[in-house]
């Protein structure tokens, strides 16, 4: 790999230098944008940043729906040699405040409708507030200037873009990681399991902002002249099927929660899903029996995978032709993976021991914390929780993490295995289990569950079936039934917060 690199001119420039400025990069509700049109605004981003005095190695918020505005900020923060930094666009003024005290943002990038609760969180922390069209200190709609803004020149190690890893707590870590990991990863995973290609059209179920989507329905794509979907609006059911139909894409970046919304869906025999080559699902467990059942739907080949920040994107992935329901698949060449014991040492295959993982999209670290980072990052490893087993062909399953294991009446219980027992039952979209003291201080499982419409009083039945199912020990104390699931900053599930639910 070479070592100057700044991954703007690697993702975006090269395009334009390879005779491909005219070919379409982006399909969006608007319309649609080429290659040029893209960099033609990123170059009017990175005008604005230097303009409200951003420098080099600075943290650069982009807080914006998914759209050309997004994709522009995000290269043209890179271009000015700056470090992306992406946020949910819908964050409450609090929230944005402790991202800022984490971060120390120079400046962010925002929508104009974002504009009081950005300017509420930032108001003392002296960040520039760069907007779409009109208010803050500069709008980028301002900027008439139609000079090429030359990409500051960076190194494969200098910090490129900073990703939060919060797991399922509401405190995040903030992941530094290097021009270098993105372009590593690109070719490990993309172009060498995916097989991403120029005729490519991708879709994503989760928004840009999420460091999944980031790889696989942006940079990805525009890695070999591509085209990315992006839509704003909130991905229901109804949503994904009416955007396939529009824009047909080839590849659907997709998470378990949808494949199940997907497949269930009542008019889901109505659908034509005959564009897409390919589905992949990161992010969260994968039942067997949903991937089985999204086989049987829509023939469609669905790759689970998992990655992480710190590893940047996906690391394990099935491959096409060669998934396995039920696991994560092979580790992608080019990274080295093992199964251990608290000491780290290996343990045989077939038995649940924590992942380490190694290669070259290793972040350095987490950002101001030395203690999170000398934990998870071990010489060239980095261990992140993640209990695995690897099967006698060589395939991993998850197994939960280490911090979500239970342990009831003196054995260890993994929520999944719960969380998969009543997401058998027809009545169950989405299923967590947590751990809740009982009044005697002692741990048991409690489930919380989103219930499908049409399905009252569906907690005694959940009861007995994981009675049926599972071991005594296993089964949930409570069954509760709620409308929607508190999240993280990431939009994650906040098990932190169920427990507090469950304990009040």
């Amino acid at each position: 790999m070479r070592d100057r690199l700044n991954i703007a001119d690697y993702f975006l420039v090269e395009r334009l230098e390879e005779g491909n400025g005219g070919r379409v990069a982006l399909r969006h509700d608007g319309g649609s944008a080429t290659y040029d049109q893209v960099n033609a605004l990123a170059d009017r981003y990175a005008h604005a940043l230097e303009d409200v005095g951003v420098r080099s190695e600075e943290r650069v918020f982009v807080a914006l729906p998914d759209g050309p505005d997004f994709v522009g900020a995000f290269f043209g923060t890179l271009k000015r040699g700056a470090v992306v930094v992406m946020l949910n666009p819908d964050l409450p003024a609090p929230r944005i405040a402790e991202l800022v005290e984490l971060c120390g943002p120079a400046a962010a990038v925002i929508d104009v409708g974002a504009l009081d609760a950005f300017t509420a969180a930032t108001a003392s922390a002296g960040v520039a507030l760069v907007t779409t069209t009109g208010g803050g200190d500069l709008s980028v709609a301002d900027v008439t200037t139609t000079e090429p803004f030359l990409t500051v020149p960076r190194h494969r190690g200098d910090p490129a873009i900073w990703l939060f890893s919060g797991g399922t707590t509401g405190v995040p870590k903030a992941v530094v990681q290097t021009h270098g990991s993105f372009v590593n990863t690109t070719e490990l995973y993309a172009h060498g399991i995916i097989g991403y290609r120029p005729d490519d059209v991708t879709m994503s179920i989760p928004k840009l902002y999420f460091g999944y989507a980031t790889g696989s329905n942006l940079l990805f794509p525009f890695s070999v002249g591509g085209s990315a979907v992006l839509f704003a609006e909130h991905p229901t059911p109804e949503v994904v099927f009416e955007r396939i139909a529009r824009h047909r894409p080839t590849i659907l970046v997709n998470v378990p929660t949808m494949v199940a919304k997907l497949v269930g869906h009542p008019k889901v025999a109505e659908q034509d899903v005959t564009s897409l080559r390919l589905s992949t699902s990161a992010g969260e467990a994968l039942p067997p029996e949903l991937h089985r059942s999204w086989n049987e739907t829509f023939g469609v080949e669905l790759l689970d995978g998992l990655g992480t920040a710190e590893m940047w994107h996906i690391f394990i992935s099935n491959a096409p032709g060669r998934a396995k329901p039920g696991t994560l698949g092979k580790p992608v060449p080019g990274f080295d993976v093992k199964v251990c014991d608290p000491d780290g040492e290996e343990v045989p295959d077939g038995e649940i021991g924590e992942l380490w993982v190694r290669g070259a999209s290793l972040a350095t670290g987490y950002w101001n914390d030395p203690g999170r980072t000398h934990e998870a990052f071990r010489g060239d490893w980095f261990v992140g929780g993640d209990l695995v087993k690897r099967d006698h062909d060589g395939y991993i399953e998850h197994h939960g993490r280490a911090d979500d294991r239970l342990k009831v009446g003196g054995k260890w219980l993994a929520p999944q295995e719960v969380e998969s027992c009543l997401l058998e039952h027809d009545a169950v979209d989405e299923a967590v289990v947590v751990g809740v003291a009982n009044e005697a201080g002692l741990i048991k499982p409690v489930a919380f569950v989103i219930a499908k419409e049409g399905y009252p009083d569906i907690e005694a039945e959940l009861m007995a079936l994981a009675l049926e199912r599972l071991e005594p020990y296993k089964h949930p104390r409570r069954v509760i039934v709620v409308d929607e699931w508190p999240t993280t900053h990431l939009g994650k599930v906040d098990r932190t917060r169920l427990k507090e639910m469950a304990a009040a």
